[in-house]
Parts: structure tokens; C-alpha cells; sequence
């Protein structure tokens, strides 16, 4: 297939009394280089941008609302029989605005419902508490998701608005890309990388996927599997539209509704602001970052994702750039006492 290169920012170097580091920012991708003797830094705390430059770049966060296969904030409805793979919720609307799923409400907690359609529970506001708080803040979390996801900075210029919407047959390495457009595919697109590998694409208008396209994930060779749906995020300003038979793989953040059409199918999550329409479609959520939204007793245990990764990751990052700040701010000093030292003298 064909490999878009991967996008980089500019390289930013920072000079000190021992060390030249180059910090190269490949759409969350880190790596320093100690080069040969450099010039004295003014003042070692510029290093700082080191640590800010390797912190700034995360993944897009679900919160709470990655708990869900299918979260939305105006119904649910689907022609029997799909397939969900995870718990589905509404909210703020009631929960009878899930239709076509049988639901049965668990009598003994009042939490929940469950369906055949459903591996995982059926949540609404309407049902016992906790659950209508947890909804408001599921659904909370998932529009600050939205906005992170939209406000994300184009990785390059070359993402921007590849082929002006059109992108059957492309194949995307990974950043973050935007159109200005709508965003449509007929056969296939491919999205090659690692399994650490942070895809965001952005859109102002609709994604269109006709029947039968499919996105391909590609390992880029690393050895980790290649990427991964719940690094895939699709932001998506209009509404999204999936064709019979076709398939898609990511978290999908949508502003408006999101149709799924006979035989459809999703390796992710939905996340809507207004309403999904199912037809037999199977959606399949990844691992969810915490426990049941149901709470203990409600049957279905959830798996752990990586949030506990990335949170290790980042404390250990900022550990390694504080040694390096130590470091250099020692090496500072020990230069100024020379400075003076050769005053005297």
C-alpha cells in the first residue's frame, strides 16, 4: 500500500554548557539526541520547554465516557438484530429513547437494563442512582473530548485537506490531520502504524463511508500490532453516515448523529451529541479506563486500558526531565563558581 510520511513539526535545539539537545516532536513521538559540545545556554531554564514539549502531546482522553461503546445525548435506536459489544447509554433524554433493543431492567438494583442485542448493560437517567449522575458526567466528559479533539494542531501542512475530502485509497501515517470539507471514502483507506501511535482526524463537515469501504490497519513493523481503535480519533462536525457493509475502526466524536446501515460495523466507540440509528450493526468496543458504570454487583466486569500506561508514562517523563533540568542546572553552577573562581585569579 501506499505510505503517506509521517508528519514532523520543526526540531527546536537548546543549547548548554555540555550538550546540544535535539528534541524532535514526530505527532507525539519523543527522542533527544546529545550532540557534540555546544555554546553556554544563558540560563538553564530553558530546559524546561524539554519537559512542557514531551507533556504537551497526549492522546485524546474519554474520561468516563469511554465506558461506553455507544454514549448519546438523544437516543438510540436500531433494527434487531446488532450486535453491541459494550454498554450503550442516553442522556440527557430518557431511557425509553433507546428502541428496538428489548430491554429488560434489572430488578434487583434498578441501574440498568440489559438486551440481547447488548454484551454489557443499557443505561438511561431515568433509571436508580448512581447511574444519572454518572451519565452527566459521562456525558460531560465526552463533549470536553470533542473539544480536544477539534482544538488539536495539524501536525503539517501536508495534512490539511488531503484530497480537498476525497481520500479513497490513501493511507495515513501517524498525526493529526483536518479538512475544511466533508470527508468521504468509497473502497479503502489504510491508517499505518504502532500500537502507541495517536491518529486524530479532523473535519468540519460530514464523514461519508460508502458500501462496503473499509479502513485497513497497517503494523508498521515494530513488532506491537499495529494500531490500535482506541488510538484512531475521528472528530467529526456534521453528521456521519457508514453504508451498508462497510467498516470503520476508531472513536467516533460527533457533533450531530451518526447512521450505521445494514451490516455495518465499528472496531471502537460512538460517541454522539444527538442520536445513532442501528441496522444490524455490530459495534465492538476496546478495553473501557474504568469500572462498570454500574457499580459493583452489576455483572459485567470491564478491562482496564491503558490509562494507567499513559499516566506512568507521563510521571515518568517528567521525572527523566527534571533529572536532566538537575542536571544541567548543576553543570551551570559548577561553570559560574569556575567563572568566579578564575575572577579571583
Amino acid at each position: 500500500c501506499r505510505c503517506r510520511p509521517r508528519p514532523s513539526r520543526p526540531c527546536s535545539t537548546f543549547t548548554t554548557a555540555v550538550n546540544v539537545i535535539n528534541v524532535t516532536d514526530r505527532a507525539g513521538e519523543y527522542r533527544m539526541q546529545h550532540n557534540a559540545l555546544g555554546k553556554v545556554c544563558r540560563t538553564p531554564m530553558l530546559l524546561i520547554a524539554l519537559v512542557s514539549s514531551a507533556a504537551s502531546t497526549a492522546p485524546v482522553l474519554l474520561g468516563t465516557a469511554g465506558n461506553f461503546a455507544i454514549l448519546t445525548k438523544t437516543g438510540i435506536s436500531t433494527v434487531p438484530s446488532s450486535s453491541i459489544h459494550g454498554n450503550i447509554g442516553v442522556s440527557p433524554i430518557a431511557a425509553t429513547a433507546m428502541t428496538g433493543f428489548s430491554l429488560i431492567k434489572d430488578t434487583a438494583t434498578g441501574q440498568f437494563s440489559m438486551s440481547t442485542q447488548v454484551t454489557g448493560q443499557a443505561f438511561g437517567p431515568t433509571y436508580a442512582q448512581p447511574t444519572p449522575m454518572k451519565l452527566t458526567t459521562a456525558v460531560g466528559d465526552l463533549m470536553l473530548a470533542y473539544t480536544d479533539a477539534a482544538g488539536r494542531a495539524v501536525s503539517s501542512s501536508a495534512n490539511l485537506n488531503i484530497g480537498a475530502g476525497s481520500v479513497t485509497g490513501e493511507s495515513f501515517g501517524t498525526g493529526v490531520y483536518k479538512w475544511d470539507t466533508s470527508v468521504n471514502f468509497n473502497t479503502e483507506i489504510f491508517i499505518n502504524g504502532t500500537s502507541t501511535d495517536i491518529f486524530i482526524f479532523q473535519m468540519s463537515g460530514n464523514l461519508v463511508v460508502a458500501a462496503g469501504a473499509e479502513i485497513t490497519l497497517i503494523d508498521a513493523g515494530d513488532g506491537t500490532g499495529g494500531p490500535i481503535p482506541a488510538n484512531i480519533v475521528w472528530q467529526v462536525a456534521g453528521h456521519i453516515s457508514v453504508g451498508a457493509g462497510a467498516h470503520l475502526e476508531g472513536i467516533l466524536l460527533v457533533k450531530t448523529h451518526a447512521a450505521f446501515f445494514t451490516g455495518s460495523s465499528l472496531n471502537g466507540r460512538i460517541l454522539s451529541q444527538t442520536a445513532v440509528t442501528l441496522d444490524q450493526a455490530v459495534i465492538v468496543a476496546p478495553p473501557s479506563p474504568s469500572p462498570e458504570i454500574g457499580g459493583s454487583g452489576s455483572g459485567v466486569t470491564v478491562a482496564k486500558s491503558d490509562s494507567a500506561g499513559i499516566i506512568v508514562g507521563v510521571v515518568v517523563g517528567l521525572g527523566g526531565g527534571l533529572l536532566i533540568i538537575g542536571f544541567f542546572a548543576f553543570r551551570y553552577y559548577k561553570y559560574r563558581l569556575g567563572l568566579k573562581a578564575a575572577t579571583k585569579l
